[in-house]
């Protein structure tokens, strides 16, 4: 299987060289040829685009549509590979995170009635303290049962991490890729939605992402925790978000 990972980046200079090191660090030269990582420099007015082009192998992709969504779609279009891995820019794989992924869609089973179609996990947030963490781990304690309850009682969707979920090609094309008019929230659990008519959507706590608190910082723990949970409920059963603006929150380097 070939693996393609999609980073959208808005003025990402500050985190983009961190992540892209990681995914690096990770392509042993066995995986090398079936492994590609594009960049989706999405509207940015800072040296995103040249961070990006210092990286030799790193496709570059311009998307001038600033949105999440738009970018994640540009990037699906310009891969090629059977598995699509959605990664933020302020992420950073943790170790055996790849060797996990092709794993995973190894031994899924590969004639069964609903196929692995998308394969996900949590954030572990590196710049909070170890009280916030717990905080963290609790609330995603509580949509896992969310998640549980919805798929395999209600049966109304799934589940997934945006900046942390692998999908099929063959799985994202079925559902005619990721809805552009969804701008921020919701986007990921309007994908699980989707994705879920056609297969598997597996969430799991084995799929760990290193990611930057920066959000949960700058808005609030509480009030981030109460606005991904509506925005989730909201677009699993309404199938569109309650938020439909976000702030863009980013940092600069100190070059």
């Amino acid at each position: 299987m070939r693996l393609s990972f999609v980073i959208p980046a808005y003025n990402e200079e500050a985190y983009l060289p961190a992540c892209l090191e990681s995914i690096l660090a990770q392509i042993t030269p066995e995986l090398r040829d079936v492994t590609e990582i594009i960049v989706v420099n999405n509207a940015s007015t800072d040296r995103t685009r040249e961070v990006a082009l210092r990286y030799p192998g790193v496709k570059l992709v311009d998307e001038p549509r600033k949105g999440l969504t738009y970018a994640r779609q540009a990037g699906f279009a310009a891969s090629t590979g059977d598995l699509i891995a959605n990664i933020d820019s302020d992420s950073r794989l943790t170790p055996g995170w790849l060797t996990k992924v092709i794993a995973a869609f190894e031994e899924a089973p590969k004639n069964a009635d609903r196929p692995l179609v998308s394969f996900s996990g949590p954030f572990l947030y590196f710049d909070l303290t170890p009280s916030q963490r717990v905080f963290v781990h609790g609330f995603y304690m509580l949509a896992w049962c969310t998640y549980a309850l919805n798929r395999y009682v209600l049966r109304v969707g799934s589940m997934v991490q945006g900046g942390n979920f692998v999908v099929t090609r063959k799985g994202l094309a079925s559902i005619g890729g990721f809805n552009t008019d969804i701008t921020f929230y919701g986007e990921d659990t309007d994908i699980a939605r989707r994705l879920n008519d056609v297969g598997e959507v597996r969430f799991t706590f084995e799929l760990k992402m290193f990611s930057s608190a920066r959000r949960l910082r700058k808005e609030g723990m509480f009030t981030m925790a109460a606005r991904y949970s509506i925005n989730y409920l909201w677009t699993t059963f309404m199938k569109r978000p309650f938020t439909e603006t976000h702030i863009d929150i980013r940092e600069q380097t100190q070059e």
